[in-house]
C-alpha cells in the first residue's frame, strides 16, 4: 500500500504503519459473514478493472459493530501491478435510518410482527412458488372474540398489552418458516407454506395448527396484575394448484372466519363446505375413537400364517373397531387417525396386552403352544420413552413367553434415529423378542441399515404380491426381495395370498412364510380357536 490515512486508527483502532506492512489487518475486523462478499467484489474490480464499491459491517475496538461502504478505483501501473484509489465512509446512521424506514414501512409498530403490506407481498411470492412445487399453503384469518368489549371497559393500554401478548402466543405455536402477521386492530393472519401436496393431508396439517392456536390463546392473558380471557375465531382456507389472487384468498379466509363465530366464536371453519365435512367427520371420529378405546369397543382379530406345507405356524394380531352405531369401521380410516391424535399408544398397549395373554393361553396347549403372534408398532410407539419396559412388562404381566412375540416394524422407523432403533430392538432380542420389517419394498431402506438390524423376518409387501402373475415388475422385485432375504439369513412371509397361482410363484422362488385370504381373513379369537381346535 503506498498510503493510508490516519482514519483508520478512529474507524478500527489499528496504526496507518500498521496496515501499511500488513493489509490483511482490516479484513481482520470484517464481521466473517460480510468477508467473502468483500474479497469476491474487490477481486472483480482488480480483474475486470472497474470501479469498486461494497457495503460491509465492521467490528469496532469498542466492541460495536458499524456500516462501512468502501469506494475505490483500480489504476494498472507501468509495471503491471494493479493500485486501487478510493475511500471508505461510515454509514452507520444511514443503514440504521433505512432499517428503521423498512421496520415502519413493512413490520406493526405494536407487536413488531409483519404488518399488512409485507403479508401480502409473502402471500403474492407464496402463492406463486406453490404453483411451481405443487405443495399446498394455507391461510389463518384469527379475529379475538369480543376485543372491544375489553378496550371498552379496560381501555386502549390494556387492549394494546393483550394484542402484544397474543402476537407472541401465535409466533410461538408456529413455525419459524411460516409468517405471522398483524392484518390490523385485532386482526391477525398466518400464513402456513410447504403444506403437503395432498389436498386433505393439507387440510388436516392446517387444522392441527389452528386447534393449536386455539388451545394457546384460551389461556389466560395476565394484564396489569390479573387474568383475563380471551377467545379467537379462526377462519381457514387453502391455496396451491387454483390460480387465485391474493384478494380472493383472504376473502376466503375472511368468511371463513365469519363462519367460525357464526358457529358459536372460539372455533375454527375451513372456506371448502366439502373440507369442513370432512374435517368435522375427522373431528367426530376421533371424539368416538377415544370414547370406543375408554368403552373397550376396540377387539383384536387374528389372521393365520403358514408355512411352506400350509401349516399354520403363527398369526397376526390385528386392530379392529366394532362402532355401536357404525358397525365396522375400516383400519384405513382409524389407525391413520390414531397414529395423528397419539391414541395410537393406547391403542397398541391394549393389542399388545391382549396379544400377550393369547400367547399364555396358547402355551397351555400342546396343539398351539408353537404358534408365534406377530403386533404391529407404529413409529410413535417404538420411540415413546419406556417402550422397551412396557413390552417386557407386558410379557411378564401375561405370563408369555417372549420368544413367541414378533413385533412389525415398519420402514419409516427407519429414516428416524438407526442408533436408538438398533438399540431398542436389541434389548429386546435379548430378551426373545423377535422382529419382522411390515411391508417390505414400499419404503426406503437403506440396505447398510438393513443388514445391521436385528430381524429375523421381512413381510412381502401386499402390493407386490397381488399382480405378482401378470406385472413383470412386481415379479422382479419379489424375486428380489426372496434373494436378498435369503443372504441376510431371514425369513420371509408374504402378505395378501389370495390365489393358488400366486402361491405357486411365491413357492416356486423359495418363499416359505404365508399369509392372506387363500389361508384366512382376520378373524375374533372364537373363529381363530374353531380354526386351531375343529374337532372340539
Amino acid at each position: 500500500m503506498q498510503y493510508i490515512s490516519d482514519a483508520v486508527r478512529q474507524f478500527l483502532g489499528v496504526t496507518p504503519s500498521d496496515v501499511a506492512r500488513d493489509h490483511g489487518l482490516l479484513l481482520k475486523h470484517v464481521v466473517p459473514e460480510d468477508a467473502p462478499q468483500l474479497r469476491r467484489s474487490a477481486l472483480v474490480s482488480v480483474r475486470r478493472m472497474v470501479p469498486w464499491q461494497c457495503e460491509y459491517r465492521v467490528n469496532t475496538p469498542e466492541g460495536d459493530v458499524r456500516w462501512h461502504m468502501t469506494s475505490a478505483v483500480p489504476h494498472k501501473e507501468p509495471d503491471g501491478t494493479v493500485l486501487s484509489h478510493g475511500f471508505t465512509m461510515d454509514i452507520t446512521d444511514r443503514k440504521r435510518a433505512e432499517q428503521e424506514i423498512e421496520r415502519l414501512a413493512f413490520y406493526d409498530a405494536l407487536t413488531g410482527l409483519p404488518n399488512r403490506r409485507l403479508l401480502l407481498d409473502r402471500l403474492q411470492r407464496s402463492i406463486a412458488a406453490g404453483q411451481r412445487t405443487k405443495a399446498q399453503g394455507a391461510l389463518l384469518f384469527i379475529d379475538l372474540d369480543n376485543f372491544k368489549d375489553l378496550n371498552d371497559t379496560l381501555g386502549h393500554d390494556m387492549g394494546d398489552q393483550l394484542l402484544s401478548q397474543v402476537a407472541a402466543r401465535l409466533v410461538g405455536s408456529v413455525r419459524e418458516a411460516d409468517t405471522v402477521s398483524r392484518f390490523g386492530g385485532d386482526e391477525f393472519v398466518v400464513m402456513l407454506e410447504n403444506l403437503s401436496a395432498d389436498l386433505h393431508e393439507a387440510a388436516s396439517q392446517a387444522e392441527i395448527v389452528a386447534d393449536k392456536l386455539l388451545a394457546s390463546l384460551n389461556e389466560p392473558f395476565a394484564l396489569d396484575g390479573g387474568q383475563h380471557y380471551s377467545t379467537p375465531s379462526i377462519g381457514i382456507t387453502l391455496y396451491g394448484e387454483q390460480r387465485l389472487t391474493v384478494d380472493e384468498l383472504l376473502k376466503r379466509a375472511d368468511l371463513a372466519m365469519y363462519q367460525a363465530k357464526a358457529a358459536g366464536r372460539n372455533t375454527q371453519r375451513f372456506f371448502d363446505p366439502d373440507m369442513q365435512a370432512a374435517v368435522n367427520a375427522r373431528s367426530n371420529l376421533e371424539a368416538d375413537l377415544r370414547q370406543g378405546l375408554a368403552r373397550g369397543e376396540l377387539m383384536v382379530h387374528y389372521q393365520p400364517v403358514v408355512d411352506h406345507d400350509g401349516k399354520l405356524v403363527g398369526a397376526e394380531a390385528l386392530a379392529r373397531w366394532r362402532h355401536p352405531q357404525r358397525g365396522m369401521i375400516s383400519p384405513a380410516d382409524f389407525i391413520p387417525l390414531a397414529e395423528q391424535t397419539g391414541l395410537i399408544l393406547p391403542l397398541g398397549q391394549t393389542v399388545l396386552h391382549t396379544a400377550c395373554s393369547q400367547l399364555a393361553a396358547w402355551a397351555q396347549n400342546p396343539a398351539t403352544a408353537h404358534l408365534t403372534l406377530s403386533v404391529n408398532v407404529s413409529a410413535r410407539q417404538f420411540r415413546q420413552a419406556g417402550f422397551v419396559a412396557q413390552v417386557l412388562g407386558t410379557l411378564k404381566d401375561c405370563q408369555a413367553d417372549p420368544h413367541r412375540l414378533k413385533l412389525e416394524l415398519t420402514e419409516s422407523l427407519l429414516l428416524g434415529d438407526i442408533e436408538d432403533t438398533i438399540e431398542r430392538m436389541e434389548q429386546l432380542k435379548k430378551e426373545g423378542v423377535g422382529f419382522a420389517l411390515d411391508d417390505f419394498g414400499t419404503g426406503y431402506s437403506s440396505l447398510s441399515y438393513l443388514k445391521r438390524l436385528p430381524l429375523d423376518q421381512v413381510k412381502i409387501d401386499q402390493s407386490f404380491v397381488r399382480d405378482v402373475l401378470s406385472d413383470p415388475n412386481d415379479a422382479a422385485i419379489v424375486r428380489t426381495i426372496l434373494a436378498l432375504a435369503k443372504s441376510l439369513d431371514l425369513e420371509v412371509v408374504a402378505e395378501g395370498v389370495e390365489t393358488a397361482g400366486q402361491l405357486g410363484f411365491l413357492r416356486l422362488h423359495g418363499c416359505e412364510g404365508f399369509q392372506g385370504y387363500l389361508f384366512g381373513r382376520p378373524v375374533p379369537l372364537e373363529e381363530m380357536d374353531a380354526f386351531l381346535y375343529p374337532h372340539q
